[in-house]
């Protein structure tokens, strides 16, 4: 069962971050204009690799996505440049998978550096760069750790063979709340609706997760036979708890500034973001898979075209896909590792983390994910502005 769900999660089109920061027409447009790939074209030429005499890297990837000290720098990126003699930039980039692809898609057409080496995308925008030839294809041989990739994620129909990509993380998203304001706990999205909460409700600006699990909760198979009227339904409830003020913000990865600042005391959110909160600003927040269900999603690295170091970029994933760097990653970001023998290493450094289903979901745990199934072109266009159109409205 395990391996079946997750092997969906890989062909489906779940997205995991979209930190737009509100709900700005600027970005709006941006994201609905960078659905399109631009029709038939030729495929760009890779750059030739450097990396024998250009020791650096540039990494491009979301926020609260890697592990980090008191002092915001990144332990395992030291180690790994103590150890290859590599440095790396690393930057939180990745504003959300549409409109990091429409800054930059004009140079990959053009075969052209888009300044990253590698990119952390979700699999649905990574089976785009693939398509329209936007992707270096991996040597494998300079990542003999790949043999400790999850069986069940080595061969995805967007990139059979992992020829192209390979998996970073993965996760959930669900609902949260504040335990001080909500001592009672939530249950489900439609908690989320109640009047004692107006005005202090946040969900994301992320299609796929917000409509998902209003979908979910309406009983409807995300990953199943769905269409226009299960979409519509959902798209009017949603329309109905923002109009009414209900819903207070749309939003990314910013939605927990909101939750810190008490602006929101509930939201629909990131399983291991609500870790990091608690981390950082007092724990008292608590994520919950909502009784419907939630949705599951992975991220994948990839060598954009124009990139010349990817050698380099090879040496880095080979890095983190060591077990113990694996462990240590997710002790911090709290994702779904997709390294074999990850839990063996966490359980070396806290017993308790081995145990985290959030991080290592067992069959149990995994029944309560669902897969937001795969659309059409014409779906992805036409939901994508249905819900868009919310966004601007909020």
């Amino acid at each position: 069962m395990i391996r079946s769900l997750i092997a969906q999660a890989r062909r489906s089109q779940v997205s995991r971050r979209t930190l737009l920061a509100g709900a700005g027409a600027g970005a709006s447009a941006l994201a609905l204009a960078a659905c399109s790939t631009g029709g038939a074209q030729a495929k760009p030429t890779p750059a030739a690799d450097t990396s024998s005499s250009d020791k650096t890297l540039n990494w491009a990837n979301w926020a609260a996505y890697i592990d980090e000290d008191d002092s915001g720098a990144y332990p395992t990126l030291e180690a790994f440049t103590a150890e290859t003699g590599i440095e790396v930039n690393y930057e939180v980039a990745v504003d959300d998978n549409n409109t990091y692809y429409g800054k930059v898609k004009d140079q990959l057409a053009l075969g052209q550096d888009i300044g990253a080496d590698a990119v952390c995308l979700t699999d649905w925008m990574i089976s785009r760069w693939i398509r329209l030839g936007y992707a270096q294809e991996l040597d494998h041989a300079n990542i003999p750790n790949l043999a400790n990739l999850a069986p069940a994620l080595r061969d995805p129909d967007f990139d059979a063979g992992r020829k192209f990509s390979l998996p970073w993380q993965g996760g959930f998203a669900g609902i949260c709340w504040n335990t001080e304001a909500i001592p009672g706990g939530l249950e489900s999205v439609e908690d989320l609706w109640n009047s004692e909460l107006k005005g202090r409700v946040g969900v994301l600006s992320e299609m796929r997760d917000t409509m998902g699990l209003i979908m979910l909760q309406n009983g409807v198979d995300i990953a199943g036979d769905w269409g226009d009227a299960e979409f519509d339904a959902a798209i009017d409830q949603l329309t109905e708890q923002v109009e009414s003020g209900q819903v207070r913000n749309i939003k990314g990865n910013s939605y927990l500034e909101d939750l810190k600042s008490e602006d929101t005391l509930a939201a629909i959110c990131w399983s291991g973001d609500i870790t990091v909160i608690n981390a950082e600003a007092g724990d008292k927040w608590q994520f919950a898979i909502p009784t419907a269900g939630g949705t599951l999603w992975n991220d994948n690295f990839l060598v954009p075209i124009g990139s010349t170091r990817k050698t380099n970029a090879e040496t880095l994933m080979n890095y983190y896909y060591e077990p113990e760097v694996a462990a240590e990653v997710a002790a911090w970001v709290n994702y779904i590792t997709p390294v074999v023998g990850a839990k063996e290493a966490a359980a070396a450094i806290d017993p308790e983390l081995a145990e985290n289903p959030l991080i290592f979901p067992d069959e149990a745990f995994l029944e309560q994910a669902h897969i937001f199934r795969t659309l059409s072109g014409a779906e992805e266009q036409k939901y994508q502005a249905a819900f868009q159109a919310i966004l601007l409205g909020s």
